[in-house]
């Protein structure tokens, strides 16, 4: 099981960071009616917005029915879904909650799903939770109107490092302070990614102090990914990467990632085809020197990528961030402390780095086998901890 579910909070007193959102949202559901039906929960990525409203249904005895994006395909589908949730009383519960969740994934080709939604929430006799990372593009004006809003601020990183050590040691982790914190650190504000690399570096056993990459928390990335593979390829979309602070490196790798997820069959090909010689370019611009072709780059990996599918796609579908971006740092962290090893060596021994290098599995067991040359050597604890792996 992810930790991120074994570990979600089940009741208000469990979940930390939101004081003021579970106070607001035990507000709405108390005056429920009296001024709005439906709340939207808004803000960053892996802040407990989800969390809290399956808390909110645990805590007063509701039901949940919960739908997401995909499910505003038309409006039609929208209506044969939740009307019947909304019309129907709940089963064994006090009352019911209807959870629609990641509203902001809608895609630009929605056919009156939104609008639907609207209209439902004017009739529903259930309070109506909606979440979203950014509600504020032009096309949620008309149901802003109809909510309450509650903003999700970022998680303050000792919250998430209590959180994380409390995680660790429920798992028989053992994990050095300064890793706790540069891992909170680091996930800027989001819980759920924190927690996720804890348990993908669990894997490895390699708790050791590291630096991974600031999270952009921009969505440029998720709605840029989301325009490139699911609207009609026109030549605004050869712009959509450069709004995202991101290096280009890195956009790659998250439609690399991605692209299974939205294609199959010939698109698939089509789209790994665009990837592929993405990366044929990359490699002549830097051979050659041929800097003025870089645009040439990012067509490839917005216009090619998008112009793979035959017909633009709806529905939501939730992005993942790479996973070789942390296998990458894990393989770049074992080189180096090695460098670091050898370089010490290399300057008391007096031979060149690279013979260090070539002989190091030899220098490895040396050192690893002898306290006092690790001493003499005056490796750090990082670099120690290293010849034990």
């Amino acid at each position: 099981m992810p930790w991120i579910e074994k570990y979600r909070p089940k009741k208000f007193g469990e979940m930390r960071g939101q004081d003021e959102a579970i106070f607001k949202i035990k507000e709405f559901i108390k005056n429920f009616g009296k001024k709005k039906k439906a709340t939207i929960l808004h803000g960053p990525p892996g802040t407990g917005k989800t969390s809290l409203a399956y808390i909110t249904a645990n805590e007063f005895n509701s039901e949940i029915f919960e739908l997401n994006a995909s499910d505003f395909r038309n409006k039609e589908k929208l209506r044969q879904i939740l009307k019947p949730a909304v019309e129907q009383k709940s089963l064994g519960k006090d009352s019911k909650i209807i959870l629609v969740d990641e509203v902001d994934g809608i895609s630009r080709v929605d056919y009156g799903g939104l609008s639907e939604l609207i209209r439902i929430i004017d009739s529903s006799p259930y309070p109506i939770i909606i979440t979203a990372n950014d509600i504020w593009d032009k096309k949620f004006s008309a149901l802003r109107k109809k909510c309450e809003l509650l903003q999700f601020k970022e998680i303050n990183y000792n919250v998430i490092k209590s959180i994380i050590r409390e995680v660790a040691n429920k798992e028989g982790l053992s994990v050095n302070e300064s890793f706790i914190t540069e891992l909170a650190v680091k996930a800027k504000g989001d819980l759920r990614a924190a927690i996720n690399d804890l348990q993908t570096l669990s894997r490895s056993n390699e708790f050791i102090p590291f630096v991974l990459d600031e999270r952009n928390k921009k969505t440029d990335i998720f709605n840029s990914l989301r325009r490139v593979f699911k609207e009609k390829p026109v030549n605004e979309i050869m712009n959509i990467f450069d709004s995202v602070d991101m290096p280009i490196d890195e956009i790659i790798l998250w439609l690399e990632e991605n692209i299974p997820t939205e294609y199959s069959g010939e698109e698939l090909a089509r789209a790994y085809e665009m990837l592929s010689k993405t990366d044929i370019f990359k490699r002549r611009i830097y051979k050659r020197q041929y800097w003025r072709f870089l645009v040439y780059e990012y067509i490839f990996l917005s216009y090619g990528i998008s112009s793979s599918k035959k017909n633009p796609k709806s529905g939501f579908t939730s992005y993942k961030r790479p996973t070789r971006v942390l296998q990458i740092w894990l393989n770049n962290q074992k080189t180096v402390q090695k460098k670091s090893i050898c370089q010490k060596y290399s300057r008391y021994v007096h031979v060149s780095q690279k013979r260090a290098m070539n002989e190091f599995p030899v220098i490895k067991q040396i050192l690893k086998a002898n306290p006092l040359a690790q001493k003499e050597l005056k490796l750090d604890e990082e670099e120690v901890n290293y010849l034990s792996i």
